[in-house]
């Protein structure tokens, strides 16, 4: 899809994930490219005077750093132990709203932030829509950098090829948290998410997974059809 094309699309999903932000919320948000439209159009809002007092918790240092720069005023985890509404984005979206995210390098405050959340809003374009979880985006896996090759190692035993994320300069890449990130591929897809999430919790040195499953409420999708609503099956 055409570069302009698709940040088109990534707009709009977030301009119909805003008409659910409300006056007065503390609200999750997201990292990566559809949620940096995201809060743009919320800090316009909020300049504006159409919405006020929503306070902004960040899941990575992006986020917080993205949102200063736009007039969002910010908030911690420590000070909310409950989150009204959470929009984030997503690399892949199953049609049971069970995703993978973590690609902007995020996922474990992603996931702690959604965990807090009485609702998960995904954002995303139709390219990031899948029938299988896996089948276009590795899992990404963040674990401590020692023994990381352990981990590596045990991808391979669950079908799958594990490689350690890396920066341009072919540094290890360090999450904001100080851990290292594997991207983790499987060749036809995770046919049984929910214990191939299981089986790498259970493993000591992995910190979280980028498996989202059961997490989300709602996903707002954008593509050339135009926009569509998906719930989670209760």
């Amino acid at each position: 899809m055409d570069p302009i094309r698709a940040e088109a699309l990534k707009r709009q999903a977030a301009e119909h994930a805003l008409g659910q932000v409300e006056s007065g919320m503390v609200v999750g948000l997201g990292t990566g490219s559809t949620v940096a439209h995201l809060l743009e159009l919320l800090g316009s809002r909020l300049q504006s005077g159409e919405l006020n007092d929503v306070r902004g918790i960040p899941t990575s240092r992006w986020t917080e750093a993205h949102a200063a720069r736009l007039g969002i005023p910010l908030a911690t985890l420590a000070e909310h132990d409950r989150i009204d509404l959470t929009i984030d984005g997503a690399d892949e979206v199953a049609p049971s709203v069970d995703l993978i995210k973590g690609m902007g390098g995020a996922l474990l405050r992603e996931k702690m932030v959604a965990q807090a959340s009485e609702r998960v809003l995904i954002i995303a374009d139709g390219s990031k829509t899948v029938e299988r979880l896996g089948t276009l985006s590795p899992l990404p896996l963040e674990v401590v950098s020692w023994g990381h090759e352990a981990h590596v190692r045990f991808v391979g035993t669950v079908g799958g090829e594990a490689s350690v994320r890396r920066t341009e300069e072919g540094a290890p890449y360090l999450s904001d948290n100080g851990n290292m990130i594997l991207h983790c591929r499987f060749a036809d897809g995770i046919p049984d998410p929910a214990a191939l999430d299981a089986a790498l919790r259970a493993r000591a040195g992995v910190v979280e997974t980028g498996l989202f499953l059961g997490l989300a409420d709602e996903a707002v999708i954008a593509s050339e059809e135009g926009v569509a609503r998906i719930g989670r099956s209760r």
